[in-house]
């Protein structure tokens, strides 16, 4: 693998998906990812290049990355050409995909419309064309909501399934390494080269999962509706109705939401108190509670993950599959108010609790559209079944 160099961003940023400055760039060599560029996110290091983590402060106050993540040295190995470094949400804790430091990225499939977070950079290379595949991140559904709202396919692999060495950590129990492409063959590509090989065996039945059908925008299950039933045709099978979550998916956001700010707060939180950094608007507020966070809501929180950690487990380890909207709703509005996108992240984290605190694979297939927007359809496997669930979605 070629040293990257560095050159200067040229006129191939229409999306505004990569971090300003130097490109990082890498030619492609022989493997089954020639041909493909990659685009990586900016928590990933790259030797030679500042990891910014999307915020000022972070990028003056570490130094420029001596190594490569293995992640990104695994898809170069494998032949991909390295097209840049891509913006994320600072310190990759949102879910808009906004950053007021480098730009908040354009969103291809819904110009007027955020991009989705935290790996916003790496969805809107993809969707505008400037790269074929982007390595993200995902903890609360940084892969999958810009997925769902740019039109890709996006995958969330197993917890742990991916090395997340050399890439900046924000909740490590649910920190995951995804990426993105525009066609499902290209993201399982991507897969043999980056999963390990798991568990063989065909996936079924599928389960529709109740709650989050129900919970979404009218009009966003109205448009994924006629592709499960595709799918179900597809497979000759209907999907079986699953009330998965007794308590309601608000119940899962609140306790993802405790366990997240504390490690949130172990994480980061030192940096944060000696550094006293910039933030922009939403996400000092999240860094306040991730302080703050009761100790009794963490501790309830724990026993809600461990239960439905058994229940989601139990569930699929024969092979089913859960199905349901990636999101509740559209992108929102670039013009939306902080409340309002606070309501829809909310919202939104809900339903991608559903594997966050199962530890599953999630993959999402843009397969809808409400008023313009892309929206996504979710399939979720039990954990080691990324390779199965890729090959589903190709299938498909």
């Amino acid at each position: 693998m070629d040293a990257p160099s560095p050159t200067h961003a040229a006129d191939d940023d229409a999306a505004g998906a990569f971090v300003p400055g130097p490109r990082a760039r890498c030619p492609g060599g022989a493997g089954p990812l020639a041909g493909v560029r990659l685009a990586v996110k900016d928590l990933f290091d790259i030797a030679g290049y500042p990891t910014t983590y999307g915020n000022p402060d972070w990028a003056r106050t570490h130094p420029v990355a001596a190594g490569t993540a293995p992640a990104v040295s695994a898809l170069l190995e494998a032949g991909a050409e390295l097209v840049g470094k891509t913006k994320t949400v600072e310190l990759a804790f949102g879910l808009t995909g906004e950053n007021v430091w480098h730009g908040t990225p354009r969103n291809p499939a819904a110009p007027d419309r955020f991009p989705g977070g935290s790996s916003s950079g790496s969805a809107a290379a993809v969707a505008g064309g400037l790269a074929d595949l982007a390595l993200g991140s995902d903890t609360g559904g940084s892969v999958r909501i810009p997925a769902s709202y740019c039109g890709l396919y996006g995958l969330r692999p197993t917890h742990g399934a991916v090395s997340l060495a050399g890439a900046r950590a924000l909740a490590p129990s649910f920190d995951t390494a995804g990426w993105f492409a525009r066609d499902a063959g290209l993201l399982a590509r991507a897969g043999r080269v980056l999963l390990p090989t798991g568990e063989s065996g065909a996936l079924g039945p599928m389960l529709r999962v109740e709650e989050a059908w129900a919970g979404a925008d009218p009009a966003v299950a109205e448009a994924l509706r006629p592709a499960l039933t595709r799918i179900e045709a597809r497979r000759s099978e209907q999907a079986m109705p699953l009330h998965l979550a007794p308590d309601g998916v608000d119940a899962l956001y609140a306790a993802f939401r405790a366990l997240q700010a504390e490690e949130v707060w172990a994480t980061l939180g030192s940096w944060v108190a000696q550094t006293r950094p910039r933030f922009g608007p939403g996400v000092a507020e999240r860094f306040e509670y991730a302080r703050t966070v009761p100790p009794d809501e963490v501790k309830a929180a724990r026993g809600v993950r461990l239960a439905f950690q058994a229940r989601v487990r139990g569930l699929l380890g024969g092979g089913a599959v859960l199905v349901f909207p990636t999101s509740p709703c559209p992108a929102p509005k670039l013009s939306a108010s902080l409340q309002e996108q606070d309501r829809v992240r909310a919202r939104t984290i809900g339903v991608t609790a559903i594997a966050g605190l199962a530890g599953c694979p999630e993959i999402t297939l843009p397969l809808g559209r409400i008023d313009g927007a892309p929206a996504g359809l979710s399939l979720v496997a039990a954990p080691g079944r990324d390779r199965a669930l890729l090959g589903l979605a190709e299938s498909l």
